[in-house]
């Protein structure tokens, strides 16, 4: 592997820590995660993901005349529901309930949450809300539903999903505490204990820089990729894969050692 060069600017979203240890940490993990790559665990796990961005990108369609069937058709996977299924967790189906009720609003959500003009912070906390104000006006119309969660108020994860199925080149999936774990690995002083998207985005960008410096760590993310079954433009996925796999115990990653012999935590 290359020798592992990063400025120090960079560090800024990790809240401006000068030291180098920091970037001796981040080069630790990437070195782990490259070698994870060359294993036959890293070409099976997660890689359902690509597989659902590159059919939300062959059918996402902003000008559909049915709102609802094209919504379906761009979630859809072969092998698993799970990223918008799994037990107490349904908010594919319930946008498209929404969608069902009110198909233009549910389009100009979408059209407002994907517009990079406008801030994050401020694009994610209205299309929450307004998963609000249509959660009620289907509640008062279906009295006797048990249906009484979009959830799409889960951390913010199912946003980002959309953001990241729509731009893949800017966006990665967020989870909160797996992001936390994340800095803590790599030595933040501060680690937010509420959502703070912008934080996240910019992290990710900064980790995304080093791991394109990490010599032949992408190329060997995108071997594992196939033509036509995954989405095999930049993506930014594979951060996602990354720290899922640093923060994961049962990956059995080594945690990081100082030469003084110090872990971190």
């Amino acid at each position: 592997m290359a020798a592992f060069q990063c400025n120090l600017e960079a560090i800024e979203p990790f809240n401006h820590l000068p030291n180098p240890m920091q970037l001796k940490r981040i080069q630790h993990y990437l070195q782990q995660y490259h070698r994870y790559l060359s294993t036959a665990r890293a070409k099976e796990q997660r890689l359902y993901i690509w597989e659902s961005q590159r059919i939300f990108q062959e059918n996402w369609d902003m000008d559909a005349e049915d709102w609802p069937a094209m919504y379906d058709s761009a979630l859809q996977n072969s092998k698993t529901k799970r990223l918008w299924k799994r037990e107490a967790y349904e908010p594919k189906r319930m946008m498209l309930e929404l969608a069902r009720m009110q198909p233009d609003f549910v389009r100009h959500m979408f059209f407002d949450l994907f517009n990079e003009e406008k801030t994050l912070e401020g694009r994610v906390g209205r299309f929450v809300y307004y998963c609000d104000m249509l959660l009620q006006e289907y509640k008062d119309q279906h009295p006797r539903s048990i249906d009484n969660n979009h959830y799409h108020d889960d951390d913010y994860q199912m946003v980002f999903l959309y953001l990241a199925f729509r731009h893949p080149a800017q966006y990665t999936f967020y989870s909160p505490a797996s992001f936390r774990l994340l800095l803590e690995k790599l030595g933040s002083p501060d680690i937010p204990q509420a959502n703070d998207m912008e934080r996240f985005v910019k992290v990710m960008h900064t980790l995304y820089k080093f791991m394109q410096k990490e010599e032949g760590l992408l190329e060997l993310h995108r071997k594992r990729l196939e033509e036509g079954l995954h989405y095999t433009g930049e993506s930014l996925l594979v951060l996602y894969d990354f720290y899922q796999y640093c923060t994961n115990p049962a990956s059995g990653v080594e945690e990081y050692v100082d030469d003084r012999g110090r872990s971190e935590g």
